[in-house]
């Protein structure tokens, strides 16, 4: 009798995309540090790949459904709905634009109208792809000015959060490394370290910046946000700013790999359906001081990386 009590007292999180890296990672930092103040409902579309099945609920969930968004928030009627699906392949989205739109905006509008509906906090996950890359990097009260229709996509999705009347908070990120299990994509970091171990030749851009994100990082200033009940927007990335080659060559030192088969090229070389912004990362002050957001340097999320391979 007593457990029941107490779980009513706790806050309900509704979890889309928790088969995504991101998703996954907020999924364990739930059951492992905050299993005490939160009640998890895991959704996303198809089976659960997360092999640890207990402390939380798991739901299939497709967010560009309507009656299934509002049945499944109606039934858990969440305190915070986090929202981590997205269609995320830059390309695809440019050469599928209704897709795109179907999964990153009209799903949204699902979102939105469910959450008014219970009244729960919405934290919504963007990108940094919805500006220009001309002046990074970026305060969360700069201009957006998307080059691509992943990046259009991304920012209308943030214009309906903040015309609403919910509680809102909007996540922008920065390419989103670690390890997942089951997962239908690879990330830059895995990628780039398992082609460096086959010893295959590599051309990699050597103009576009970027800030590379821990996972686990993200995820913790994601949980940060719904434990502070914070609104608005928040830029969540690693703290360190390095070109995409620069990313590949401190893999390849860290993880004392060759990088002779490694050589430069520019973006203007490469033939890609969607325009990639030059130079973005973000200035991290707002999420430091509001949120005690505190994220690794790309080589101590390196060495996490290598404790989980090795695990």
């Amino acid at each position: 009798m007593q457990s029941s009590k107490i779980s009513n007292q706790l806050k309900k999180i509704l979890l889309t995309g928790s088969n995504g890296l991101l998703g996954q990672k907020i999924v364990h930092n739930i059951i492992s540090k905050r299993s005490d103040e939160y009640l998890l409902l895991a959704t996303s579309k198809g089976a659960n790949r997360i092999s640890k099945e207990s402390g939380y609920t798991y739901q299939t969930l497709d967010i560009s459904d309507v009656a299934e968004v509002n049945a499944i928030v109606e039934s858990f009627r969440p305190d915070v709905i986090i929202n981590t699906a997205a269609m995320t392949n830059v390309d695809e989205c440019e050469d599928k634009k209704e897709l795109c739109r179907l999964l990153n905006v009209e799903a949204v509008i699902n979102l939105i109208n469910a959450s008014r509906s219970v009244d729960a906090h919405l934290i919504h996950l963007s990108t940094d792809f919805i500006f220009d890359g001309e002046n990074g990097p970026y305060k969360e009260g700069d201009t957006p000015n998307p080059l691509s229709y992943y990046g259009q996509s991304k920012y209308d999705a943030e214009r309906l959060l903040q015309e609403s009347d919910i509680a809102w908070s909007i996540v922008r990120t920065i390419i989103v490394y670690g390890i997942g299990e089951q997962m239908s994509r690879t990330n830059i970091v895995l990628w780039a370290k398992e082609a460096l171990e086959k010893g295959q030749p590599l051309t990699i851009v050597n103009d576009q910046f970027r800030s590379p994100t821990l996972a686990e990082d993200l995820a913790e200033g994601c949980l940060l946000i719904a434990d502070q009940q914070k609104r608005g927007v928040y830029h969540l990335s690693g703290k360190d700013i390095m070109s995409i080659i620069e990313l590949v060559k401190r893999v390849a030192d860290y993880f004392e790999l060759p990088s002779s088969q490694v050589s430069e090229t520019s973006s203007s070389t490469l033939i890609q359906s969607a325009k990639r912004p030059p130079k973005t990362g973000f200035i991290l002050d707002k999420a430091i001081n509001d949120l005690g957001y505190k994220p690794h340097s790309f080589e101590e999320g390196l060495q996490l990386l290598e404790e989980q391979l090795k695990a």
